[in-house]
């Protein structure tokens, strides 16, 4: 009973999240809209993950599954700060989120090396490749973390990019935890036809767009914003 209330909330998470993921990237960005939309795909994702984690650690065990809801949750969470923060500041959630992602790369790349020396070149279903590169995801997230805490936090352009790319990428493996891994559900026609991997060709065209917009920007020098806000002011004295 417990195992299928737990399953019906987490597929009832993902495809909240999947819905209200597409609505917050096509809503403009800072509008209202999209942030219900996000706050939607906060709550869910990480009712998702964290839900999926708990079913494959201690219910139907599988190893993949538990580092991919860990990641997941964690690229939602730290996404969302990002987006919360109006200043430089480092806390403790952040020296937590810098554990988590540490102990789920670090984990990954364990397997990724036992499943390479096992006899079946596999680790509880999953080849070596698969181990690594979400081992290298995870440990590159982990090194930005660093960097992030190191500098005090993050401001501006970087802290929106941090909460771009997070989201997209949590919405990108969203999306493909429900296609191709579900493949099973939808008739071979379909599944010849490639269509549905046109919502992964979105996210990821989404995610570079905004990622070259937020990070393209020019800079405004300081002396120009001063100059700027003190003339009106001496023109209409």
């Amino acid at each position: 009973m417990f195992h299928s209330t737990l399953t019906l909330v987490h597929i009832s998470g993902a495809v909240i999240g999947l819905l209200s993921g597409f609505l917050s990237m096509l809503f403009r960005k800072g509008s209202g809209l999209h942030r219900v939309a996000g706050n939607f795909f906060f709550v869910s994702m990480l009712t998702m993950s964290s839900a999926g984690a708990y079913i494959a650690a201690f219910l139907k065990p599988n190893i993949g599954n538990v580092m991919g809801g860990l990641l997941t949750f964690y690229l939602v969470a730290t996404a969302w700060v990002a987006a919360r923060r109006r200043e430089r500041k480092v806390g403790l959630f952040d020296f937590c989120a810098l554990i988590l992602v540490s102990a789920v790369g670090i984990a990954q790349m364990t397997f990724g090396i036992q499943a390479a020396n096992s006899p079946t070149g596999l680790k509880a279903g999953y080849p070596p490749a698969l181990y690594f590169v979400f081992g290298s995801i995870a440990l590159m997230f982990a090194a930005s973390d660093g960097r992030m805490i190191v500098r005090g936090g993050f401001q501006g352009a970087k802290r929106i990019a941090r909460h771009l790319f997070r989201m997209c990428l949590a919405l990108l493996f969203a999306t493909a935890s429900f296609y191709p891994a579900r493949a099973g559900l939808f008739s071979k026609a379909i599944n010849q036809s490639n269509v549905l991997y046109l919502p992964h060709i979105l996210i990821i065209g989404a995610m570079i767009f905004w990622m070259v917009r937020v990070l393209g920007r020019k800079r405004v020098p300081t002396a120009r914003v001063i100059v700027d806000q003190i003339e009106p002011a001496r023109r209409a004295a």
